[in-house]
């Protein structure tokens, strides 16, 4: 069986996840799905690289260790996938002891191999890329990323022989055209190795300044260079180098965003020689996601939060989104009218449009019975024609990750059918009693949605099962694909069930209404306004009813000392089976298992919008069974009425960290 492994880069765990990775990820995941219908064993990878300066830096800023820092970030990414509609196979931390023993076992064979050597040098340091820059490298003496200057650092390191395998590689990607995809980033790559700024590659940090990080094998006073340690996780995660998967699966192919070329078109084909070891088949290279046409930067205040995106406006809406609208390789600009008016274009007019009026028709004059197809006229023909070859473009397409062509081509059909509904007119074929011909129309149409469906599976799972199902199909319930052979799918209309029952409508995509959107965002900002007031109100008629009563008896310190207070991470949250107003939440406070406390707070909170968040607690409660579960704590909230709001850390903290 033929074989596809994908792998995004593994996320630098100094930043919580935003837009940018989700693309990269959500891409990644819709390539697995798409080499799932094809019938291949696929493996599909992505983690969090964990090791580095920035990540003693940012961990110390937070008063945290490093070990404690990365647990949570890495926690973050991990639970995000999943909401994301991301079906992973593997998770890899660079802080995994198997990671670490391939890292030191691809180390000891390079260095074995002498393409390792020791020697002082003075270079340009950029604590943002954490790498070595030389002269010819810097743009007006900056750093070409950050446009800072860098520290220039003179020590003694290890260095791999990069420069010995240069012109081997600039020969590999010439005689190679798809190595490096699409065709933009081969020549950036080609262009690198012809400037002759390229030198070896300073593989290691001192302990005297660097911990954090994987000992060398061969040198306990260094650690080794996070870009060199980071690339290794891609057959780390296989079990290299014993392991069957990597037997299995290597070589794949990796996909990246622009700003991580060189390490991945440079650094690792030229390791990844040294080592004696097959190289990727493709890196798929793409471009940024601007917002007002800036790169998105936390300290700009322009991230963009997929998963608020996702909530809003639809999982599967919002994933179609990123891949029609983002033509790979190059940028693209994110905003939410953009997005909206993509929904409502493709997904409401045209596509959920079919859908509606196609089953509403089969519903009225076939009884939702999946109806056979007997006659076929010119007309039909053409339709036929159009359905394989707009298939055939899109699998060829997909395969070369050019997604926005894919799914530009795929709704030049979606496009057609709604015109040749307007064409044969069944409303028509019914009046005039025309049923057998009426009956070919309606099949024409329903086959041609189901092998939409089929080909929309790895860019909107949810979606596409729900179109299936509504054609009568059985869809698999663990989210295995529809279909293990989707280009045998083109050779025909085949595959629908005729006797089927189909659903008698569907409302798949409805119309965003953009005017009402708007109204609503601004009722909702006039409604907080006025919340305010009310608890502005209520707070001065409390402080007017205290100063007229008396005030609470004062505790000692000892008293306040015995409450155990503490920051907490939900795992999950669910409604109470038996009380409306009541979740259910399993906290982690770093005890090795979650502490469940039943809190009030389901009419303020959604349960699916609180995994991940931390709130504040009181432990040593007693515990007490409140409609047939038990409660072991208290979640702090503060407000009442309509304003009451959980109590939380102004940035996260380890699980179990006191309130003090």
């Amino acid at each position: 069986m033929k074989t596809f492994y994908i792998t995004t880069p593994i996320y630098y765990v100094n930043a919580n996840p935003h837009l940018g990775h989700a693309y990269t990820t959500i891409v990644a995941d819709a390539m697995a799905r798409f080499h799932r219908c094809l019938g291949e064993d696929t493996l599909f990878l992505t983690g969090t690289d964990e090791h580095g300066d920035k990540i003693v830096q940012a961990a110390e800023k937070r008063g945290l260790t490093p070990r404690q820092f990365v647990d949570e970030i890495s926690g973050r990414f991990r639970a995000l996938w999943p909401r994301l509609g991301i079906a992973n196979d593997r998770f890899v931390r660079t802080t995994d002891e198997q990671h670490k023993a391939a890292v030191q076992d691809f180390l000891q064979k390079v260095y074995d191999a002498g393409d390792i050597y020791f020697g002082e040098f003075g270079g340009h340091y950029c604590y943002g890329c954490e790498r070595f820059y030389t002269e010819k490298e810097l743009e007006n003496g900056l750093c070409p990323q950050h446009l800072t200057k860098p520290e220039f650092i003179s020590e003694k390191n290890y260095f791999f022989r990069m420069s010995k395998y240069l012109p081997w590689l600039r020969e590999y990607i010439l005689a190679n055209p798809d190595f490096i995809r699409p065709e933009r980033y081969r020549g950036e790559v080609l262009a690198m190795l012809e400037s002759g700024a390229l030198e070896d590659l300073c593989i290691s940090r001192p302990k005297t300044r660097l911990t954090w990080g994987i000992e060398l094998p061969f040198d306990r006073n260094y650690v080794c260079y996070v870009w060199f340690d980071a690339l290794i996780n891609y057959i780390s995660a296989l079990g290299w180098p014993g392991g069957a998967d990597y037997a299995r699966y290597w070589p794949g192919e990796h996909l990246v965003a622009k700003d991580i070329l060189k390490p991945h078109a440079v650094f690792w084909p030229t390791m990844l020689k040294a080592a004696g070891l097959p190289l990727y088949r493709h890196l798929n290279v793409h471009g940024y996601w601007l917002v007002r046409d800036t790169k998105m930067s936390k300290s700009l205040g322009n991230v963009v939060d997929p998963l608020d995106l996702g909530q809003r406006y639809g999982l599967d809406a919002f994933r179609y989104f990123l891949l029609r609208e983002m033509h790979f390789g190059s940028d693209a600009s994110f905003s939410e009218e953009a997005l909206v008016g993509r929904i409502n274009a493709d997904l409401a007019n045209d596509l959920g449009n079919l859908f509606s009026r196609v089953l509403s028709m089969t519903a009225k004059y076939c009884d939702s019975q999946i109806p056979a197809g007997t006659v076929h006229t010119d007309a039909d023909r053409a339709i036929e024609e159009l359905c394989a070859s707009v298939m055939e473009n899109y699998l060829q397409l997909f395969r070369n990750v050019r997604f926005a062509q894919a799914l530009e081509a795929l709704w030049e059909l979606v496009r057609a059918l709604n015109k040749y509904v307007d064409s044969q007119a069944p409303w028509t074929l019914a009046k005039e009693g025309q049923q057998e011909r009426l009956s070919s129309v309606l099949h024409i149409l329903l086959a041609c949605m189901r092998k939409i469906a089929l080909c929309l599976w790895p860019v909107m799972p949810k979606a596409a099962g729900a179109m299936l199902a509504q054609l009568g199909e059985e869809v698999p319930a663990d989210g295995t694909p529809p279909t293990r052979d989707l280009a045998a799918e083109t050779a025909s209309l085949s595959g629908l069930r005729v006797g089927a029952k189909a659903a008698p409508a569907s409302n798949l995509f409805p119309r965003i209404d953009i005017a009402a959107l708007a109204e609503e965002q601004a009722v909702k900002k006039s409604g907080c306004q006025e919340k305010t007031k009310k608890v502005q109100a209520k707070d001065e008629k409390k402080k007017a009813d205290a100063a007229a009563t008396s005030p609470l008896p004062e505790i000692s310190f000892d008293s306040f000392k015995s409450l155990d207070l503490r920051v907490g991470t939900v795992v999950s949250a669910e409604r109470h089976p038996q009380a409306d107003r009541l979740l259910r939440l399993l906290i982690d406070f770093g005890e090795g298992e979650p502490r469940q406390i039943l809190s009030g707070i389901a009419e303020y909170y959604a349960p699916e919008a609180l995994a991940g968040r931390q709130v504040c607690a009181v432990l040593n409660l007693a515990p007490r069974k409140i409609r047939g579960l038990m409660s072991c704590g208290m979640v702090l909230t503060a407000g009442e009425g309509d304003c009451c709001r959980l109590l939380t850390p102004d940035e996260v903290v380890p699980a179990g960290s006191p309130i003090s």
